[in-house]
């Protein structure tokens, strides 16, 4: 077997998926869908971990409190959570197990972006807010 049939090349169209983000200010008329609320696309290389994704495009999954006080992505303190609208992907975490079961929104920092997917956002009271 040749080394290009070990290793086949990809299409660099194939490379790159579009995560589609809800949330944010909704009063802010840019990109608004049909809820009124922001949305965001980011175009991002496959296998890209969803919090990295999020915060790399300034769309930060934590609170004014837990932007500091964080894991770090290390699946702990369950404080990057949102929500999957669409392509969910399998849960593998022991979280995103939990949260399939009760309804918990998902931990960004366990989701590995293979597919196009659609994000929301979720607002926690808990944590302090969105600034």
């Amino acid at each position: 077997m040749s080394d290009r049939e070990s290793h086949p090349e990809r299409d660099p169209a194939d490379s790159t998926v579009t995560v589609r983000v809800r949330g944010g200010d909704p009063d802010d008329e840019r990109d608004s869908d049909t809820d009124g609320g922001r949305v965001t696309e980011v175009s991002v290389e496959r296998g890209t971990i969803l919090r990295d994704t999020l915060l790399d495009a300034g769309l930060s999954p934590y609170t004014r409190l837990t932007k500091r006080a964080n894991c770090g992505g290390r699946g702990l303190c369950a404080t990057c959570g949102v929500r999957i609208r669409s392509s969910e992907p399998t849960a593998d975490h022991w979280h995103d197990d939990l949260a399939a079961r009760f309804g918990y929104p998902r931990l960004a920092c366990q989701i590995r972006v293979d597919e196009p997917m659609t994000v929301e956002l979720v607002e926690k009271t808990v944590w302090g807010g969105r600034e």
